[in-house]
């Protein structure tokens, strides 16, 4: 299926590795050029190689986003790359877990700075961009903004936040032209799925593979996620083929999630 997706230009944030970097894979893939972010400037510079050794357009910038003046910055250097600007994917941050009378103001604070903040500037900054190319915002949220838990409770209130952020941006989209909509991916394996699964191979002495055949069931879910999955998912929302996709926000979770 062509996507139609040849020489647009899309920013991916958090794209050094993980989900963000599958996401610049499979939108390069279809023919977009890419801007590259991150905080690692290491891993950064290796997934810009890794693109280009595909013969893919591919510039990054190292950047964190956390920082107010970040965001402009990133716009800008997207604009003077690339001339435009077609897709944001805002995929940066992570929240942190634990003891909700444990946590501070910082640990509050940091979350929300990382996955709502950055995101909120990010898009704001790169409106009239969008505006201008009639293009497409993709958040990455998470499913503990539907289904949280005590442990998780900094993640439920950041991701709820970006629900309601995306349903409120759709409706400045519908004007002016944008498609905003928002995926809360369940457990995919990454780096930090994978250091959750380390703790179960210490807690049971089970190898990998059935540490994962382990927390999959603790889940409930058909199996666990992998970065393609959210990556194959966003470009189709981004391409032609999703265009009536807009204010959605969509679980992609394998049944983690179950139903009311």
């Amino acid at each position: 299926m062509d996507l139609e997706l040849g020489g647009k230009v899309a920013l991916v944030t958090g794209s050094s590795r993980g989900i963000g970097r599958a996401i610049a894979e499979a939108l390069a893939a279809e023919g977009c050029k890419i801007m590259l972010t991150g905080r690692d400037e290491a891993a950064l510079a290796e997934a810009a190689r890794a693109l280009a050794a595909r013969s893919a357009a591919a510039h990054s910038a190292a950047l964190d986003l956390q920082e107010p003046a970040a965001a402009g910055k990133l716009v800008e250097a997207t604009r003077k790359a690339f001339g435009r600007l077609d897709i944001l994917v805002n995929n940066a941050g992570h929240t942190l877990r634990g003891d909700f009378l444990k946590q501070t103001d910082e640990d509050w604070q940091q979350s929300f700075a990382m996955k709502f903040f950055a995101h909120v500037r990010l898009t704001r900054a790169a409106w009239p961009l969008l505006t201008e190319s009639r293009g497409s915002v993709v958040m990455i949220g998470g499913t503990a903004g539907k289904q949280t838990t005590a442990n998780s409770m900094i993640g439920g209130s950041v991701n709820a936040a970006l629900l309601a952020f995306n349903r409120a941006l759709a409706e400045i989209g519908t004007k002016d032209g944008v498609q905003v909509n928002l995926v809360s991916p369940g457990h995919v394996d990454t780096d930090r799925l994978r250091q959750r699964l380390a703790m179960v191979m210490r807690e049971t002495g089970l190898d990998l593979d059935a540490a994962r055949e382990r927390y999959r069931e603790r889940l409930g879910a058909k199996r666990i996620g992998r970065p393609e999955d959210v990556a194959n998912f966003v470009a189709f929302i981004a391409s032609s083929r999703g265009s009536w996709l807009h204010g959605s926000c969509i679980d992609l979770h394998g049944g983690q999630i179950r139903p009311i």
